[in-house]
């Protein structure tokens, strides 16, 4: 975060030492032979060649008993110790191991008997489980198939093909873009996992979307170029409308004073761009030229409603106070449990349960030597005031040692490196309590330069991110019920829709609290020990991301219901209709999505398996609960009022004005109706 205090204070620490600020240290266990004690002249000396070893060979910054006599390096069992390795800061995943080449330095340089063992979030992230996942293009074609799988259930015939070759064309598309993008800004890794998955489950709903009006026109009896027509003017409007809303949901993150927050809005923008460009040119060309011959064998018609979405959409309607409660009170919830959340990073304890690194925490935790160890501060301070600030900073409660490592690992161009180690790890919002106190004091030190490490860096990140939040929600919500006015011609269904998009990803984030911080579900499923919190981009990603994908299932229902009202149907029957005609299509769009987020979690690193989840958990929540339950009871329960759209507004919005029509009961009863 550019200009942060913490930002500022790691890119100083960098630029003068090229290792630590914000990356996290290599905590390296040392258990010296029998009859060596670690505090003795002996121990001692052997520490510091060895460290040296590491200093020199492979130009580290290291901190340890031996160039610092601070005693918190030492176990209580006499025999061992521990030091701080500052790697380089690569900004990866999942970084490299550094812990053979630390091993194969130290080693020669210790008493026969000597065991060396290296720890640290970074091995942990290594150790606990596969870096690299199944790689992108496995995960595209292990999505695509199951896509097409639930695309064959859909339409039964060969048509399934179509959506997939969207897909196959718009993720080439929106890579290129990407490429381009890289050209003129970093973009963060993430991006990349987003494109192909995120892309493949859009392409494929829009396209989905398209194909199955087109094929409904022509059950209808229309001649092919007419369906094409018809499908351009319904379902292509609705495509647009989806697009623009999920592009506005991520654009939204450019307000946020955050570089490779920035780069996932606009790279993520790519993604229902070059969607709805390939279902607006490719798909009407294809189904224009092609189509009838490709819709064989025609197992599925679409010339009907569905009978078992009609019934459940008439269900709904008749016991619409019921549906619009039970629903609502899940929502909140869920919410509820979201308050209970805690923002940081993944805690050691979640990212290994096995492996050298995992062992050698073990040891480190039973020789009584503080786990604050993986997570340590750098205070940068002019050299004449270091040790006056080391001995003020030891004091603050939660603070188990303060030193300054002597000789060049700590003292550079007239400033020195205070090294804190807190009591515990500061990796969430509620343990970094003692950051702040920290910071606070430094302030009013003399000749501290700044603060760096992982703790002050989530600070600033949650100053300068969710401090924005306001803003950021309120241009989203804004842009986003205007879009939806003009799409809907109404004032309420525009403001129902942004409401109740805000509700499910509110409960989505419950959802993630109790899967990952809590641990109902991560160890059964990814043999990953619950967080105890949720890592500090990730929710704003995914309300950012979810957001607009699910409003485009509200777009698809509501632009159905809309028209079969616009027809002279009344509220509760266009509903039913409505329901009855998009029920399946938004089912089967919302399982393809979570498939595409299913392979995502298949990638590297808990962040990112975090996220896929959330996403996932998200749309599943929302097509079941939130699209087949809340919409149609409310829509309901609204009644006329849904169809309003006063002459002003409609003349500012360039769109014909909205009054609801007479209703009359509908000749038939749903169900009969509803056959096929």
């Amino acid at each position: 975060i550019p200009g942060a205090p913490g930002y500022q204070a790691n890119q100083a620490i960098l630029a003068r030492y090229g290792n630590g600020g914000p990356g996290y240290p290599e905590v390296v266990l040392v258990r010296l032979p029998p009859g060596v004690s670690p505090s003795g002249p002996a121990g001692r000396a052997a520490l510091g060649r060895a460290f040296t070893a590491v200093a020199r060979e492979l130009g580290l910054r290291v901190a340890d008993y031996a160039s610092t006599g601070d005693r918190a390096f030492l176990g209580d069992d006499g025999h061992t110790s521990y030091g701080l390795v500052f790697t380089p800061y690569t900004g990866e995943l999942s970084p490299p191991s550094l812990g053979p080449e630390i091993t194969a330095a130290m080693r020669p340089r210790l008493p026969d008997g000597s065991q060396v063992a290296v720890t640290g979030l970074n091995e942990l992230v290594n150790g606990g489980q596969a870096k690299e996942g199944f790689g992108i293009l496995a995960e595209i074609l292990l999505a695509g198939t199951a896509a097409l799988a639930v695309l064959f259930f859909v339409f039964g015939s060969a048509l399934a093909l179509l959506p997939v070759l969207m897909a196959a064309v718009t993720l080439p598309a929106s890579f290129l873009a990407l490429y381009g993008l890289t050209e003129l800004t970093p973009v963060s890794v993430v991006v990349q996992y987003l494109t192909a998955l995120i892309g493949l489950g859009v392409a494929i709903d829009y396209s989905l979307l398209f194909v199955t009006r087109w094929r409904e026109e022509r059950d209808h009896g229309r001649e092919n170029h007419d369906a094409v027509v018809v499908a351009m003017q319904t379902a292509g409007h609705a495509v647009v409308f989806s697009g623009v809303t999920v592009a506005i949901g991520l654009l939204a993150l450019i307000v946020l004073p955050v570089p490779f927050m920035r780069s996932m809005g606009i790279g993520g923008a790519l993604i229902p761009v070059a969607s709805v460009l390939v279902t607006l040119t490719l798909t009407p060309a294809i189904l224009g030229g092609i189509g009838p011959r490709v819709d064989w064998p025609k197992i599925r018609h679409e010339n009907r409603a569905s009978r078992g979405w009609s019934r459940w959409a008439a269900g709904v309607v008749k016991h619409r106070w019921l549906a619009a409660i039970s629903g609502l009170a899940v929502l909140f919830a869920l919410i509820g449990v979201f308050f209970t959340a805690k923002i940081g990073v993944a805690s050691s304890d979640s990212l290994a349960h096995n492996g050298k690194a995992y062992d050698t925490l073990q040891v480190l935790k039973r020789g009584g030597m503080p786990t604050g160890a993986l997570t340590p501060m750098e205070v940068l301070v002019s050299t004449d005031q270091a040790r006056a600030a080391a001995d003020r900073l030891r004091q603050i409660n939660g603070i188990e040692a303060a030193f300054v490592p002597s000789g060049p690992a700590g003292n550079r161009d007239g400033q020195s490196i205070v090294v804190l180690v807190p009591e515990k790890e500061t990796v969430n919002s509620k343990s970094v309590a003692v950051v702040k106190q920290v910071k606070r004091v430094a302030n009013h030190l003399p000749g501290v330069v700044g603060v760096a490490g992982l703790g002050p860096a989530q600070i600033d990140f949650m100053r300068a991110v969710y401090g924005n939040f306001p803003l950021m929600l309120t241009i989203i919500a804004l842009l986003t019920y205007v879009l939806l006015m003009r799409a809907f011609r109404s004032t309420l269904l525009p403001l129902k829709a942004v409401i109740l998009n805000i509700l499910s990803v509110g409960a989505t984030l419950g959802l993630m609290v109790l899967f990952w911080q809590y641990g109902f579900g991560s160890q059964a499923i990814f043999g990953i020990h619950s967080t105890g919190a949720i890592t500090f981009w990730i929710p704003l990603m995914v309300f950012a991301f979810l957001y607009g994908l699910s409003m485009d299932y509200e777009v698809f229902i509501l632009s159905r219901i809309r028209e079969e009202y616009d027809g002279a149907r009344s509220t509760n029957a266009a509903v039913i209709e409505g329901m009855g005609r998009t029920g399946r299509l938004v089912t089967s769009a919302a399982l393809i999505l979570f498939l595409a987020f299913a392979a995502l979690a298949s990638g590297p690193g808990t962040d990112l398996k975090t996220l896929a989840t959330g996403l996932g958990f998200g749309i599943l929540l929302d097509a079941i609960l939130v699209r087949s339950l809340l919409v149609p009871s409310l829509v309901s329960l609204f009644g006329r009022w849904n169809w309003y759209l006063p002459s002003r507004v409609a003349r500012v919005l360039r769109v014909q004005p909205s009054h609801p029509h007479p209703e009359r009961p509908e000749p038939r009863e749903p169900e009969r109706a509803a056959v096929g």
